[in-house]
């Protein structure tokens, strides 16, 4: 199966505030042609992600097209996510210009473009296809509490905060445990991860009463194929907006560890800069406890978000200071990318590796109960 070419549009928020564009630049198994982002015109990826693969910026998507390095566009990438996932009209003639030349059109915001009368009817006449990621599945039921059942070992990662790395994270232990042999499956919750991984169910278009009926079912689907399931957590237990769908997640999901996400520096949740985030540590006690009355489960390792910092040596003193607040053994910088990992139990990376989160994955022969779910068992992480 050829791999599709894709034009991803990002007009005035590349690369800062694209989180698709970033995630499918570094992680989804496309060819990125082009980014449309008017503000960058003239530029090219690597100018600002180096550690993804390059392409072209363009003003739009007719450019994009005419442009001597692209060769042919199958689908054009809405790459923003922004708060509340409105539909900005400066994109409608580039997205009618890509379902004009045939190809399909995907979008992970809460505005459908198949609800979209002229999009839809456009689309029909030449034959492009529509695909709106956040469109949630009509048969979803309440949870059963059985995602603990499966055979994997399912770790969940959870956050401070929005946007502090809990996808990219989700996606670095997978690439890790991958290379290190363990059969792993990605449950994403989120419009990028759905993206990226071709599945999954978006949970914050979800009926809240079905949240973790979603997430339980989507354990459930892969938990006894796998040896691991990596669920891709949302928002934070201490979101204004957001906490609902946090919650429903890590119900759902009846994680065996949870990996706690947070971005170096932030001390207000974003966007909502009047609510104060409470200290890291104060996280660690909260998603435990928000957990226990339904499955109980630990905080085995952490992933901090070193974006802003400028060199090694004071992101490896940045992350050492999370993990004293947050009280993990031998805390260590484990990746050169957007996020750095410390491990709270285990020895830690003989080396820093570059471009690599290697946290150990935790994988253990696990016994029942005489209830028939399986006995808490959150030792450790293993490399």
């Amino acid at each position: 199966m050829s791999v599709s070419r894709v034009a991803i549009l990002a007009h005035e928020k590349f690369p800062d505030r694209s989180k698709t564009a970033n995630g499918v630049l570094r992680y989804a198994d496309r060819e990125v042609v082009a980014v449309l982002d008017r503000d960058r015109a003239g530029e090219r990826v690597v100018d600002h992600l180096p550690d993804v693969q390059d392409a072209p910026i363009v003003d739009s998507f007719a450019a994009a097209r005419d442009h001597e390095a692209v060769d042919g566009i199958d689908e054009l990438l809405i790459g923003i996510a922004p708060i509340g996932g409105g539909f900005d009209e400066s994109w409608r003639p580039d997205v009618r210009a890509a379902i004009r030349a045939g190809c399909d059109v995907t979008s992970g915001l809460h505005y459908f473009l198949g609800d979209d009368e002229g999009f839809a009817e456009l689309a029909a006449e030449y034959d492009a296809t529509l695909t709106d990621v956040r469109r949630p599945p009509e048969a979803v039921g309440v949870a059963d509490g059985r995602a603990d059942e499966v055979d994997a070992e399912v770790v969940l990662t959870v956050g401070t905060d929005c946007s502090v790395g809990k996808m990219t994270t989700t996606m670095e232990l997978a690439a890790a445990a991958e290379a290190a042999g363990i059969d792993t499956a990605v449950v994403p919750t989120g419009q990028t991860g759905i993206v990226i991984e071709g599945w999954g169910t978006p949970v914050d278009r979800v009926v809240s009463d079905f949240t973790a009926g979603a997430v339980e079912e989507m354990v459930l689907a892969v938990g006894d194929d796998h040896e691991l399931v990596l669920v891709e957590g949302q928002g934070s237990v201490v979101h204004p907006a957001y906490s609902a769908v946090t919650c429903g997640i890590l119900h759902g999901a009846q994680p065996d560890a949870l990996v706690l996400c947070h971005t170096h520096g932030r001390e207000a949740v974003h966007g909502y800069e009047s609510t104060p985030l409470p200290p890291v540590e104060a996280f660690v006690d909260r998603y435990e406890s928000f957990a226990a009355p339904v499955h109980e489960t630990e905080v085995v390792a952490g992933s901090l978000n070193t974006r802003g910092v400028g060199d090694d040596t004071t992101a490896r003193e940045a992350v050492a200071r999370f993990g004293r607040r947050s009280t993990p053994r031998r805390p260590t910088r484990c990746g050169s990318g957007p996020t750095s990992c410390w491990r709270r139990s285990g020895e830690p990376p003989d080396e820093f590796r570059a471009g690599r989160t290697r946290t150990g994955t935790p994988l253990r022969d696990r016994t029942r109960d005489h209830h028939g779910h399986r006995e808490r068992d959150c030792s450790g992480v293993r490399r």
